[in-house]
């Protein structure tokens, strides 16, 4: 297929944190806002003068330093953002916002509020406590945690507006970044895809990395390209590929990954990862019956697909939503990944990949990386 016209330029912004993209809205004086978690809601994040960047630490090399401050059994993850941290690379930042959904994440935002790694008189790091299951309680728990630790320190330090107008503002520019990756995410469905999974990775993490009202444009633009673009094999003859894939689990940061599954002779047509498409590019919409926090809490509590959920009802749930995606998106398998020391992912790889092919019939390969 013809090369997408951005897909160089997007790939350039994703070799590292602090792209051109993110330093221009700091220089326009922005405030940028660090977050490593989905349960931590994206969208309120980008109120007013700030916006969002999903932590991520590129080209990562040794991780020795981390490795001394933190243990030899965390994941890389965790550590990389350490490392990265500890050289320098965060200073863009004027908050980092986090859940107390993870002990190795939780050591990860501890040493940047210890080691003062990032050089802004008023940054702060924020921890909020997430509920294991969902209920009435537990949302309103949730919610007095986002906006004491995350909302009002916002407002206080940087003169946030944090009304319900400016909230339902985020939702809408959210939600329009949300319709634009979902479309290019349903020509997957399609017997001869107009974008590979590789392409759409690029585009998925561009669009949680950078500020998007930078970004929209050319993310708009790219949208058109692919309604027109043409396969490489016709309808009737013989595709490139030997299979179509899902892929489930924890983060990919590695583009290279996804590239050496699709280099493989394998299609990725669907994700279900963290800081995939799913959950994370759905619209969200609301009602003007209740207040817009509310709705995105619970919105965010009930689309979560994490493992550390161990209510039955989302176990299951976590099941029957990758079984569906699977058959919406034609997939003849499923690679469930799992970065290493990952814990929550690590009990879920090995249960589903006892569960997926007895109780739902489905082809899958498990991988521990």
């Amino acid at each position: 297929m013809k090369d997408l016209k951005h897909l160089i330029y997007f790939e350039h912004l994703l070799d590292e944190a602090a792209n051109e993209l993110v330093m221009q809205a700091v220089s326009e004086g922005k405030h940028a806002v660090g977050y490593t978690c989905y349960h931590m809601p994206e969208v309120l994040l980008n109120l007013d003068n700030c916006f969002s960047v999903r932590m991520r630490a590129p080209r990562t090399g040794s991780l020795e330093i981390s490795t001394y401050y933190m243990t030899n059994y965390l994941c890389g993850y965790a550590k990389a953002l350490v490392e990265r941290g500890i050289e320098g690379g965060y200073n863009f930042l004027s908050a980092l916002a986090g859940g107390e959904t993870c002990t190795e994440m939780n050591r990860t935002l501890e040493h940047f509020e210890v080691l003062q790694l990032v050089k802004n008189e008023k940054f702060f790091v924020s921890f909020i406590d997430v509920p294991f299951k969902v209920t009435p309680h537990g949302l309103e728990h949730y919610k007095n945690q986002i906006t004491k630790k995350v909302l009002e320190p916002l407002h206080e330090r940087y003169g946030t507006d944090i009304s319900d107008a400016s909230i339902r503002k985020a939702v809408a520019e959210h939600n329009e970044v949300c319709r634009i990756i979902t479309e290019i995410g349903d020509m997957r469905k399609l017997a001869n895809p107009p974008i590979t999974g590789y392409e759409f990775h690029v585009l998925c993490l561009v669009s949680y990395c950078c500020p998007k009202a930078l970004i929209i444009d050319k993310l708009r633009e790219t949208l058109e390209e692919v309604k027109t673009r043409v396969p490489d094999a016709k309808p009737d003859e013989k595709p490139d590929y030997r299979a179509k894939v899902m892929l489930v689990g924890s983060e990919i940061d590695d583009l290279d990954f996804t590239r050496t599954v699709e280099q493989s002779g394998a299609l990725i047509v669907a994700d279900r990862f963290c800081f995939g498409s799913f959950p994370g590019r759905q619209e969200i919409v609301l009602s003007d019956s209740e207040p817009a926090l509310d709705q995105i809490c619970r919105f965010y509590q009930e689309t979560s697909q994490c493992p550390r959920y161990m209510s039955q009802d989302k176990i299951h749930g976590r099941y029957d939503f990758v079984d569906k995606l699977a058959k919406e998106y034609n997939a003849q398998g499923i690679i469930y990944e799992q970065m290493k020391f990952c814990t929550y992912w690590s009990y879920e790889r090995v249960i589903a990949s006892q569960v997926m092919p007895r109780d739902y019939g489905i082809h899958m390969l498990s991988i521990d990386r």
